[in-house]
């Protein structure tokens, strides 16, 4: 561990000195000078506002611990390092340890020298470390992902639950609960749970105003994720898959189409998923394909992108994944591929689970089924989906902002064979086999149920199976047609019946084929924006670093401030100062070997030039 430092008072050198900042983000200051003043609070900010330094740094401010109940053993352990390397005695206490290194962090605790315990809800609750609490000086409890305490919330932990009973042992201690995903009823649950009065609730907005929100229906998956991936070449992006089985299957489909992608899942080997993570974190595998077990924590600033190929499985899951995008405020994009087919899959899980959880379970589905389907702002229904209210009606950032901008095409006659199909099959039948009537399939149900003598048998052929399906995806985003819950059949509404009879015209977008996927072409033309070649110079110092230290390369540096350094080229300690995330430690431990490589490059690139 380097060498421990002993902070200022002031919050704002606190954050510059240690931290690396030169200002705080929305709503951090009030946040931090209400808990040094001793009062507990529930914090819900979005993902990447900086929950983290909210208890991080009070807890160097406070005389003695700040205890963190942190769910996951890699999340604690990578906060831990990073800490560390900022000169910031923390430790974790987790079954990872010897018995040996377990007593050593508790006499650090006893004596003081630790600042930030890290620890897991049902390790909180033993024993053990019950009365090494009551022998040391609490000043924090700190709750992260506070949203496992509510029964109403999408991941109900029964061990976060018991932390009421640890918040009433310690009443002195300030209690801060933190998540980036509760609805009003969740929070309402929270501090109850914790004795939070709702004064001390800071809720910031929900608001990403920088992810671009779109929904399409998945037909030809791979197509159309090659379609997504082509020019985002070299771009760092998740591609969230259901079933550990799909990811495999794509991971090895993109690489065969030359894109960079590596899969991550829980039936992998240990370090093998540990390799692909820190392949993804420093840069040199840009695409990671994995399932949800993948990216709670994942601290990288410059994801461009997060595709679900699958249903997600509540709304907030959605939000919290894709909050992993975008975290430097730059645009990013977050691509739904929607099959219904996903439907049946979540229902089967939600009859196999607790009988009392069933109810908010089909709430949430049908929540995100409505989403899917909606013609309206994603980002202003999302958000009221968090209590929280938006004044313009069109945010310019979702697909269907962005279609209402376009022309659109009549599509009168093609929706009214569709529509037509659906009324004549007696409104029992789901999307596929509603299209292999219009395509004149010879299949033995449709047989048997003699709808190959149907007027509209076959009057389909004009269209793909994959131009139908589009056409069924926007008829039910219209609500021309809408889909039974829990039969998957196609059902006429109102407004359909005016467009089958010729009272309304149906205009929408083109219904012609999909691209076949193809690999993509390297672009040639480089970025302005930094030094590429200065950039991978500094990637390499880093990783050497990394791997001495047995580290996560974005521990030692971001790659965002490896950007910084190969814009600005800082060839002082005073200057190298200046780039975000270098504070005094930073410095100290990485300082001369980096400004040695820029000042180098800066030589050469000069000689270049006058010898040119």
């Amino acid at each position: 561990m380097p060498h421990s430092i002993v902070p200022p008072q002031d919050p704002q050198r606190l954050l510059q000195d240690v931290f690396g900042h030169a200002q705080f983000r929305p709503m951090q200051r009030e946040i931090i000078d209400h808990v040094l003043a001793r009062r507990s609070a529930l914090v819900v900010l979005s993902t990447g506002s900086g929950k983290s330094l909210c208890y991080q740094l009070p807890a160097l401010i406070f005389d003695g611990l700040t205890v963190v109940v942190s769910p996951l053993i890699s999340l604690m352990q990578d906060q831990v390092e990073a800490l560390r390397e900022r000169g910031v005695p923390a430790a974790f206490y987790n079954s990872t340890l010897s018995g040996a290194e377990r007593m050593d962090i508790a006499r650090g605790v006893r004596a003081g020298r630790i600042k930030l315990l890290y620890i897991a809800p049902e390790g909180l609750v033993q024993n053990r470390i019950l009365s090494l609490l009551e022998e040391a000086n609490l000043s924090c409890i700190a709750i992260d992902e506070a949203h496992c305490i509510s029964q109403w919330g999408h991941d109900f932990r029964p061990e976060y639950r018991e932390l009421g009973a640890i918040r009433r042992r310690h009443p002195d201690a300030v209690c801060v609960a933190l998540t980036a995903t509760a609805t009003p009823r969740v929070q309402e649950d929270i501090a109850q749970t914790l004795g939070i009065a709702p004064e001390n609730a800071f809720v910031g907005s929900f608001d990403r105003e920088n992810l671009f929100l779109s929904v399409e229906p998945r037909i030809r998956m791979n197509d159309q994720i090659a379609a997504f991936l082509r020019g985002r070449e070299g771009q760092s992006g998740i591609v969230y898959c259901p079933t550990r089985k799909q990811v495999d299957a794509l991971a090895e489909k993109l690489t065969t189409l030359g894109f960079s992608a590596l899969p991550y899942h829980a039936g992998m080997e240990s370090e093998d998923r540990q390799a692909n993570q820190a392949a993804f974190l420093d840069g040199s595998a840009p695409i990671m394909v994995a399932t949800v077990a993948f990216g709670m924590g994942i601290d990288k600033e410059d994801v461009r992108f997060v595709l679900h190929a699958g249903l997600p499985k509540s709304p907030e899951a959605y939000y919290q994944e894709i909050g992993r995008a975008g975290r430097d405020g730059k645009r990013a994009d977050c691509l739904w591929l929607f099959g219904y087919s996903d439907v049946d899959m979540i229902l089967h899980f939600i009859q196999e689970g607790a009988p009392s959880e069933r109810e908010g379970r089909l709430e949430r589905l049908n929540w995100l089924l409505n989403w899917a389907y909606s013609s309206d702002c994603r980002r202003k229904t999302l958000l009221e989906y968090y209590g929280e209210g938006r004044e313009q009606e069109r945010c310019g950032m979702c697909d269907n902002c962005a279609a209402a901008e376009k022309p659109q095409i009549d599509l009168t006659i093609p929706a009214q064979k569709f529509m037509s199909c659906i009324v004549r099959t007696k409104q029992l039948f789901g999307e596929a086999y509603i299209i292999d009537v219009l395509k004149g399939s010879a299949k033995q149900k449709i047989l048997n149920n003699k709808h190959h003598e149907l007027s509209v048998y076959g009057i389909g052929s004009e269209f793909s199976r994959a131009g139908w399906q589009v056409l069924s995806f926007q008829l039910l985003k219209r609500r021309m047609i809408k889909r039974d819950l829990q039969h998957g059949s196609l059902k006429m509404t109102n407004a359909g019946w005016e467009v089958l009879k010729g009272n309304e015209p149906f205009m929408g977008r083109s219904i012609l084929p999909l691209p076949k996927a193809k690999a993509p072409q390297i672009k040639g033309a480089v970025s302005a924006e930094y030094d590429k070649e200065l950039f991978e110079k500094l990637r390499v110092k880093r990783k050497e670093f990394a791997d001495k230290k047995s580290l996560s390369a974005f521990i030692v540096f971001y790659d965002s401030s490896l950007r910084e350094m190969a814009s600005r080229f800082p060839q002082t300690e005073e200057a190298f100062l200046e780039i975000s995330g270098v504070g005094p430690t930073k410095l100290e431990q990485y300082g001369d070997a980096f400004l040695q490589i820029i000042r180098q490059h800066c030589q050469e690139r000069r000689e270049n030039e006058s010898g040119a």
